[in-house]
């Protein structure tokens, strides 16, 4: 047997095995039809390119039995925390797949070695945005997200912040875009120390350079800042980022980017964009049915008078700011549409 035809066959099946792994998860874990679609075809493409080679040839020349490295697997290819260490291993399976295939192909014939080239680069980016579009390994779905703006409080914001945690909030946006650089970071400081200990994660809003200067959990960016992928070039994967959708473009775009969590609204009309036309919940029912694995949070006029509208459509999570900033009573608010939320889920659960 030629040992070339032996390391082609292997690597091709494994490059079509990574792919094909890929496919799935992007599939069933991501909700991301783009990157699926430029993995099924990477894929087809390379099978196609081993058409090149007289049909059942390197068929011939495969010896499972006899393969020296069938029982050669270190303890790290035996393991995997979750999906995105699947879709990392994946990845990386198929691009040294492709490497091996490239190298001994340039033995057997040129032209194909130049097409595995192509695709190898090709695979560089799309496993650049697979792992990119699994965000931050700390992504959860939050149930009350509350934006602290200290003008719209009506108690000392510092109580306004313990009253929300000891409601339940489990999420806090800081929202405070008139602040100097310097201010803001202090500010953000104060929160995480409190809300820290109760397990809420802090949120900045607009801003990365303090999220991450401040050890923040994450930022928040609107449809007017840096974009996710830009924000992922200073950040990486250490911080949770949420982005805010109005329609199915913008949510296409932010699921595709990468987001951790959505904003989606407005849904009900607010003072605080009085020119945004709300929604309604449809809004929050389309996201839910396109995106199922992504974290979203319904914004827009949200409070204890509404609130079961949007349990009753399956709604995870909210954001809130004047229903709870401008409570007499903060925490009771926000245990109120926690629990409206809770105990709907829970309900759907155990049908």
């Amino acid at each position: 047997m030629r040992s070339e035809y032996r390391i082609m066959d292997a690597a091709g099946n494994r490059a079509r095995e990574g792919l094909r792994t890929l496919e799935d998860v992007l599939r069933f874990a991501l909700d991301q039809s783009d990157l699926l679609r430029r993995a099924k075809s990477l894929r087809h493409r390379l099978r196609g390119v081993f058409e090149r080679f007289p049909a059942g040839l390197l068929h011939a020349h495969r010896d499972a039995a006899g393969d020296a490295g069938q029982h050669a697997r270190t303890p790290q290819e035996v393991q995997r925390t979750d999906m995105r260490a699947v879709a990392v291993a994946a990845g990386k399976r198929v691009i040294e797949a492709l490497r091996t295939l490239e190298e001994v192909g340039k033995i057997l014939d040129a032209e194909f070695a130049n097409q595995i080239a192509a695709m190898r680069y090709e695979m560089y980016d799309l496993e650049r945005d697979a792992v990119l579009a699994f965000g931050c390994s700390a992504r959860f779905q939050p149930r009350v997200c509350v934006l602290l703006s200290e003008s719209l409080c009506k108690l000392p914001w510092m109580d306004v912040l313990r009253g929300a945690l000891d409601g339940g909030a489990d999420m806090i946006q800081v929202r405070e875009k008139k602040m100097s650089d310097r201010e803001l970071m202090e500010r953000v400081q104060m929160i995480i120390e409190v809300a820290r200990p109760c397990n809420a994660r802090v949120i900045v809003n607009d801003r990365v350079d303090i999220a991450l200067a401040s050890g923040a959990d994450g930022v928040h960016l609107g449809t007017g800042d840096l974009s996710i992928r830009a924000a992922r070039k200073i950040a990486g994967t250490t911080l949770l980022i949420g982005a805010s959708t109005h329609n199915a473009a913008e949510a296409l775009a932010a699921v595709t980017e990468g987001a951790d969590m959505c904003g989606v609204g407005a849904i009900f009309a607010t003072q605080r964009k009085p020119d945004r036309a709300p929604c309604g919940e449809a809004l929050v029912v389309d996201f839910m049915r396109h995106y199922p694995n992504t974290p979203h949070l319904a914004i827009g006029g949200i409070c204890p008078q509404n609130i079961e509208q949007l349990a009753a459509i399956g709604c995870r999570g909210v954001a809130v700011s004047g229903a709870v900033c401008a409570a007499d009573n903060p925490a009771a608010v926000v245990a109120q549409l926690h629990q409206a939320l809770s105990s709907t889920l829970s309900e759907r659960a155990s049908l």
